[in-house]
């Protein structure tokens, strides 16, 4: 009991725990876009108390455990106005006028994919080196991703669509592997599919040189560069230098030529 502000004789009694009533609405999709059903009910600690029928327009209970005669007589107080009536019946009609605005920036999107192949080094003496095509970036989530050996399929032709994982930002990934035996003049290729692309997305690996001796190709090209512009300078500033006192260059020939 609460009376009023300056009253004392009620005094107030705090509320010990605490509850969460909100209200929820949804609006499935077929495939297509267009609208399903509509879904609107008011909620009391995660559990639906009261939903809205949409082909009686009116409240009904959903609750039919301990809470089902709280919701009967909430139900009945919302019916008896019309407010939430006509409050629920303006959501559902924007829900129809709405969705298919947002399903045309969403759900058929359509957002092509990045792919790179990224190498690395296996215990297996048969297939020494581990491919890992990386696939990122992409919508809608279906994918399918093989990989060419020198333009050639590698294993069987049927390549199923490869399950995604959702990046958050209504993007997806997924990576696909594989172990080769690479030798010179080789070339894998990792092809997607994908329904934002007219052709398929091609990625190729080869195999180069190792780290290591690629940084030592680079330091002998550098010094080989460096020599090679020293020697130039030098030419240039030899011929380049005043002839010494006292020396006066002849025309022509000093040695003419004789005959043989």
């Amino acid at each position: 009991n609460r009376g009023s502000p300056g009253d004392a004789t009620y005094p107030r009694i705090p509320l010990v725990g605490a509850f969460v009533m909100h209200v929820a609405s949804s609006c499935p999709l077929a495939a297509n876009g267009s609208v399903l059903d509509f879904d609107f009910s008011i909620v009391f600690n995660k559990n639906p108390l009261v939903c809205y029928d949409s082909n009686h327009r009116l409240f009904v209970p959903c609750d039919w455990g301990l809470l089902h005669q709280v919701a009967t007589r909430f139900a009945t107080v919302l019916n008896n106005g019309s407010a939430w009536v006509e409050r629920v019946e303006a959501r559902r009609q924007a829900c129809h006028q709405l969705v298919p605005q947002f399903w045309a920036s969403t759900g058929l999107r359509q957002t092509p994919p990045q792919a790179l192949i990224v190498s690395s080094k296996t215990r297996n003496a048969r297939a020494p080196v581990l491919l890992t095509c990386y696939v990122w970036g992409f919508y809608p989530s279906e994918v399918t991703v093989i990989w060419l050996h020198n333009g050639d399929i590698v294993g069987p032709g049927d390549h199923p669509p490869i399950s995604a994982i959702p990046n958050g930002d209504w993007t997806y990934q997924t990576q696909v592997t594989l172990m080769v035996a690479p030798v010179a003049g080789d070339t894998f290729t990792c092809s997607v599919q994908h329904a934002s692309l007219g052709q398929p997305l091609l990625e190729d690996w080869s195999p180069g040189l190792s780290p290591g001796l690629t940084l030592k190709v680079a330091a002998a090209t550098v010094m080989m560069a460096l020599g090679l512009g020293f020697f130039i300078a030098g030419v240039y500033q030899y011929r380049a230098r005043p002839p010494a006192p006292g020396y006066t260059p002849l025309p022509g020939d000093n040695y003419p030529a004789g005959n043989v």
